[in-house]
């Protein structure tokens, strides 16, 4: 008796181990529990987080700036922030909002116009134009706020990228600055704050780079919105003029120079290029046949028929 429960026990585990080494995995990651991979093939389509079969080839079509044009398809990249069937389903989402509105390519720094529907307005809609100066979050809940001095009082307002109240994005600028945020531009003179409400939009030739706006701002005396001296800015001029030696020191000391450096702390921060790749291959083709739609319908536009003359 013991010898066949000895025999049977055994053959339940082998025939666990083999379960378990072949079922509900693909072929190219068929693994026993060792940590060696099983060789794979060559030009096999790889299995994305996503469960879509993405060809090795298609990887390479993808233009490399997606990632600053489109960031707001990137998920946070905090691990007990991420779902991956709600970042899923709001890419869906938000490929069926840009079927509908035009979202145009745009930085902070770009001098943005944006049409909203207002019920309290005269013709229930509402334009405001202004300087972007930030960009934050990701998926359905990314937003922009624009600033503009009118009447000698600064006015910022808050969109979201994705709301059904946004009629029309224009970009009349297209721009960057050297800083990733302009807050600071709450405690700077007036004068870089403020833009025509009727600015023409400036149009760059195709295919041509987004220019970099290296203009340095004036800051006011403090206060201010925030500690300015400890945030490293390259776009303000005079930072140094409203600080003392004492504020130097305490911006010194919890000055972290070292984080640059610190591999697995941006590993954290960033979202792993590879599944970049598979983010941006999964929404590339509906995004490129909708640049193609466009651009067909605007020089559809651009063109006047001649007409005969007498």
């Amino acid at each position: 008796m013991n010898y066949l429960y000895r025999n049977n026990a055994a053959n339940r585990i082998a025939w666990l181990m083999k379960t378990l080494c072949t079922d509900n995995l693909p072929a190219s990651t068929t693994r026993c529990y060792s940590t060696k991979l099983a060789p794979e093939p060559p030009n096999v389509a790889k299995v994305s987080a996503s469960g879509s079969n993405v060809p090795a080839e298609r990887k390479s079509i993808i233009p490399p700036n997606y990632r600053y044009v489109y960031q707001e398809f990137l998920p946070d990249p905090k691990v007990e922030w991420r779902n991956s069937v709600r970042e899923k389903l709001e890419r869906k989402d938000m490929l069926d909002r840009r079927a509908n509105i035009d979202i145009p390519e745009f930085y902070v720094g770009s001098i943005v116009a944006v049409t909203s529907s207002d019920l309290h307005a005269e013709n229930k809609t509402a334009r405001f134009v202004g300087i972007c100066i930030l960009r934050e979050k990701c998926g359905l809940r990314a937003r922009f706020i624009l600033r503009n001095v009118i009447d000698h009082q600064g006015i910022e307002i808050s969109y979201d990228l994705y709301d059904p109240t946004l009629q029309k994005i224009e970009v009349l600028r297209l721009e960057k600055r050297l800083d990733d945020s302009l807050l600071y531009l709450r405690d700077a003179l007036d004068e870089y704050s403020t833009f025509d409400v009727n600015m023409e939009p400036e149009i760059l030739p195709e295919g041509s780079p987004v220019p970099i706006n290296d203009v340095k701002v004036v800051l006011k005396p403090r206060p201010w919105y925030a500690r300015w001296e400890r945030h490293n800015l390259q776009g303000v001029a005079n930072i140094d003029e409203h600080t003392n030696e004492r504020k130097r020191r305490k911006a010194e000391a919890v000055a972290q120079p070292w984080e640059k450096y610190d591999l697995m702390k941006e590993y954290r921060r960033t979202i792993p290029e590879e599944e970049q790749k598979e983010i941006f291959t999964e929404i590339y083709s509906q995004i490129h046949s909708l640049e193609l739609a466009r651009k067909k319908m605007k020089r559809k536009r651009t063109f006047v028929k001649p007409t005969k003359l007498a």
